[in-house]
């Protein structure tokens, strides 16, 4: 069954063609000319680049579209009737607003700093930025040993950067604004050129996205977010731009520097191209988001937008009803209001009992009667399994188990032919809508092989996954030696008793913070998982799964 939220965007879709239908003719010439148009949307400077990255993305999917950008140089050139796109502070409220991304704030300081080895070991909580932000502070006061010279601290002349600092720091405005105001070309400047120099600024303002980096000579200074006095595996993510921006997306980086990205208008945009350049935005041009420095939408938030777009239609009086809307169409939009209450309430029910992850469908149960295993195969502990061809080439997959769990598969990212590969290294990525689990290498060998079919048709890897859903063909290395660690069919059958037991345990700690969702996953008839069971959970317990489950099972 699908989620709510899956049915809401499904609707929301709906409803664009529903409300298609009921256009007179004169509006329909109108529409359709709509797409000769040469349609203009406005951005800030900071969000030119990745607009003009989605409205190519977007012509390439709507060959009859021309979408054009043109930047904001100043606040007195918007004007009513126009669609902008902005990650800034508006001074008034706009009678129409849409969520499309979100943005980080980062401290920044400079790679030759000589206490570097200890801060990315050690990181600074948001207390220690706090004294950075409101005291003249040097460097010994944060680390142990530390040099006595002061920090020089910049802070960018964006309004949400001091806003956002505020939040995370607990200072008001206006001690952050006694540091030094800087613009952002300044702050580059001087972090490059000052060792000792911390500053707080926007991800993409130091992002050279072409080669998924920060600018020359700059370095992200790493947040303890859990304050332990050091930067676990967990929190490592400070690396490159996008493991950053993932990072924020799953919450492993402090939500309070964390902003949004919008679409906004003096009304709901009325213009179809605009319609469907937002409504492609929100869905297909997430995708563009991370190597430009910006983190995703989640599901919830994509099914808000799209909702967004839809515009809404007053039932009119039956002596004047609009001519070409049947009555089926008033029905269909009554039902949808119905199905937005329902899931309104059931959104503050969850609030008030501590849920915050995505709605869970309830769906089969799933246990090992439900897992097939071909005899004549070889299974291993990654959950991949192995067959020697004829020809001596080994065919290697994921087992069914595995696809159970995550749900449909939405990408797949495989190595290329010719690489070496070694059992219990990482072969292949399996994605779900942005949530990913790295599959470990059965067998060693080379790739011989890859199937090219999962890059456009990734769902094989559910429907056939011991056929069609082959991934890799192998020339072995050391197969007699490596399948003796392995299981035939009825020796698999038993081990996956206990990979149940495993997995409700592993459910059981990871949606501790989450009582209810545990309670969703579980069926109430014996205790006996759902199938699926990670497909609507966010992606910090993919990543859980991948650290508590799949890697400690090699």
């Amino acid at each position: 069954m699908k989620t709510l939220l899956s049915s809401l965007i499904m609707l929301s879709f709906i409803l664009f063609a529903v409300s298609g239908k009921g256009i007179d003719n004169q509006t329909r010439e109108q529409a359709g000319s709509e797409n000769d148009q040469v349609v203009q949307i406005y951005s800030t400077p900071d969000m030119v680049e990745l607009t003009s990255h989605w409205i190519s993305g977007f012509e390439k999917s709507n060959s009859n579209a021309k979408v054009v950008v043109n930047e904001i140089v100043n606040k007195s050139q918007i004007a009513g009737g126009q669609v902008y796109l902005t990650s800034e502070v508006l001074e008034t409220e706009p009678s129409w607003k849409m969520v499309i991304g979100h943005d980080i704030v980062v401290p920044v300081f400079n790679v030759k700093n000589p206490l570097i080895e200890q801060l990315n070991k050690q990181g600074l909580t948001s207390d220690d930025f706090s004294r950075i932000l409101s005291e003249n502070t040097n460097w010994s006061t944060l680390i142990n040993e530390g040099n006595p010279t002061s920090i020089h601290v910049y802070v960018s002349d964006n309004e949400q950067v001091i806003s956002k600092l505020s939040g995370f720091t607990g200072l008001t405005s206006e001690i952050i604004r006694t540091k030094n105001i800087v613009s952002v070309s300044e702050l580059v400047s001087t972090v490059q050129n000052d060792v000792f120099a911390v500053a707080f600024c926007k991800l993409t303002d130091v992002l050279n996205s072409e080669e998924n980096s920060f600018a020359g000579q700059i370095a992200i200074l790493p947040i303890d977010k859990n304050e332990n006095g050091q930067i676990d595996g967990y929190e490592n993510i400070f690396n490159n731009p996008q493991e950053l921006t993932r990072g924020a997306w799953i919450g492993k980086y402090p939500k309070e520097l964390c902003g949004d990205i919008f679409a906004f208008a003096d009304g709901q945009p009325k213009n179809q191209v605009v319609q469907e350049f937002l409504a492609w935005v929100i869905n297909d041009g997430q995708e563009s988001l991370g190597a430009l420095g910006f983190s995703n939408l989640s599901s919830r938030e994509k099914a808000s937008g799209m909702l967004a777009l839809s515009e809404p239609v007053v039932a009119p009086e039956p002596a004047t009803s609009a001519p070409g809307f049947p009555a089926w169409g008033v029905l269909f939009l009554v039902a949808l209001a119905v199905l937005l209450v329902v899931a309104f309430v059931r959104f503050k029910r969850k609030q008030k009992a501590g849920i915050v992850s995505e709605d869970i469908a309830i769906t089969p149960a799933l246990n090992v009667n439900s897992v097939t295993a071909p005899a004549g195969l070889y299974y291993d502990k990654s959950h991949t399994w192995a067959f020697m061809e004829k020809d001596g080439q080994v065919k290697i997959g994921i087992d069914d188990f595995l696809q159970h769990i995550t749900g449909q598969l939405t990408q797949v990212k495989l190595k290329t032919a010719g690489e070496k590969v070694r059992k219990g290294e990482k072969i292949f990525t399996i994605i779900r809508e942005g949530k990913q689990l790295e599959i470990y290498s059965p067998v060693s060998g080379y790739i011989k092989h890859y199937n090219e079919d999962l890059l456009s048709n990734p769902e094989k890897l559910n429907s056939s996954p011991y056929a069609d859903g082959w991934v890799y063909q192998i020339e072995p290395a050391n197969w007699l030696r490596e399948t003796r660690f392995m299981f035939m069919a009825d020796k698999f059958r038993d081990w996956l008793d206990d990979e149940f037991t495993r997995l409700k345990d592993f459910l059981a700690t990871s949606a501790n913070s989450n009582s209810l969702v545990y309670n969703h996953i579980i069926l109430q008839d014996g205790g006996e998982l759902t199938d699926n069971v990670l497909a609507d959970l966010g992606p910090e317990v993919w990543e859980d799964f991948q650290t508590h489950f799949l890697d400690s099972s090699k």
